[in-house]
């Protein structure tokens, strides 16, 4: 049986480790060109939160608040999310969050096959470092992403129908596909239901 030094020691390397990995991650980002979404961004939204988070949060895109920031889910989605995050008892700063693509699409189009293909690289690096116990897409373009990554291909259907379903996927991760934030800060009566989604996080 290891030590408490011999455990500190451990855990202080992984934690090196895992900043190291999102370090270059944060500064392939930065220097990125693959897509055109470059030449049209702000900032780029690499992702924030903890990086020994349990939890960590995916959506889809940035949108005109993040750009500017640079800060993932800053807007009205964002504050609506602290919300759900405090309603579970959930702290933001224990938590990780970011996106599928890391710079905002032009007036919040969806995402383009191409732009997902040469940017979720580096959103596979951050699960990798990272390492959570729960993945949580948020909305629907990161929920079939997602599923799809981790063989979840025939259990895919519209997140109405799946939204807050445990999903077992690879290294005894948990995928709990999620409505996005967004969904109630346009339609009230969904805010019960998120509310409820995220007693699922709480719960596992």
């Amino acid at each position: 049986m290891l030590s408490i030094k011999q455990l500190y020691f451990f855990k202080n390397k992984m934690l090196k480790e895992k900043e190291v990995k999102l370090r270059q991650v944060r500064d392939d980002v930065v220097d990125c060109q693959k897509c055109s979404l470059y030449k049209t961004r702000i900032f780029p939204v690499i992702g924030q939160g903890s990086h020994s988070a349990k939890i960590m949060f995916i959506g889809e895109a940035p949108g005109a608040q993040e750009d500017k920031t640079g800060i993932p889910f800053c807007g009205a989605s964002g504050k609506f999310l602290d919300e759900l995050l405090n309603s579970a008892g959930i702290k933001r700063e224990e938590v990780y969050i970011c996106n599928l693509l890391k710079c905002r699409p032009p007036g919040n189009r969806d995402p383009k096959s191409e732009e997902l293909e040469v940017c979720t690289p580096y959103l596979e690096k951050q699960i990798e470092a990272i390492n959570p116990k729960i993945i949580s897409p948020l909305g629907r373009h990161s929920m079939n992403f997602l599923m799809k990554k981790f063989n979840l291909v025939e259990q895919i259907d519209l997140i109405s129908k799946i939204h807050g379903k445990i999903f077992n996927i690879e290294n005894n991760i948990k995928l709990v596909p999620l409505y996005h934030p967004a969904v109630a800060v346009y339609n009230a009566n969904m805010k019960e239901v998120l509310i409820k989604d995220f007693e699922i996080l709480k719960a596992i």
